[in-house]
């Protein structure tokens, strides 16, 4: 019954050898014991305020530069894609291309991978932010943003900081929606 009302579950019939259970789930399951059942869960599942489970599965593609720190490319959780801000890093050669134009092409090139790995495209985003190093950049980087996109336009925010990681020119992160 506890897998059908939480899908991520599984009821496993007490004295029944966890190992051979999971064989076929995710090694990163753990058990907690009651007195009839041994239940299974994931502990990359997100509790809703409705004591459902949604699962948070990591995205990561070689398409796109890999996280420079403790942090992942993006995360789907249910149906919606967080993605980490990407800059304008080419991922073959760890370089930055040259100028605010072609590293603002090059995040967006990481960007459409990681939503390609999520099974998505660009007509799911519904959320961005811009980090800019310097604002005076903003209509060249909201040249190449605005070729992106078609139809309705994600809702933005578009922000000048001090410095961006490896001294980039734009990072741009995105929340989508299948």
């Amino acid at each position: 019954r506890l897998a059908q009302l939480y899908p991520l579950w599984t009821a496993v019939p007490r004295g029944t050898t966890p190992s051979t259970t999971l064989c076929h789930r995710s090694r990163s399951h753990f058990a907690l014991c009651n007195q009839s059942i041994l239940v299974i869960f994931a502990p990359n599942s997100i509790k809703t305020k409705d004591n459902r489970h949604i699962m948070k599965k990591v995205i990561s593609t070689t398409k796109a530069p890999a996280a420079i720190g403790p942090y992942s490319q993006a995360l789907l959780v249910g149906d919606t894609l967080y993605a980490s801000g990407q800059l304008g890093i080419d991922p073959a050669t760890g370089a930055f291309p040259e100028g605010i134009t072609a590293q603002t092409e090059q995040s967006f090139r990481n960007i459409h991978a990681i939503l390609e790995e999520a099974g998505m495209t660009i007509d799911h985003v519904v959320k961005t932010t811009c980090f800019l190093a310097d604002m005076g950049d903003f209509a060249a980087m909201n040249a190449v943003y605005e070729r992106q996109f078609t139809g309705a336009f994600p809702a933005r925010s578009a922000v000048a900081v001090k410095t961006l990681p490896k001294n980039g020119l734009v990072e741009i992160e995105i929340i989508a929606v299948k």
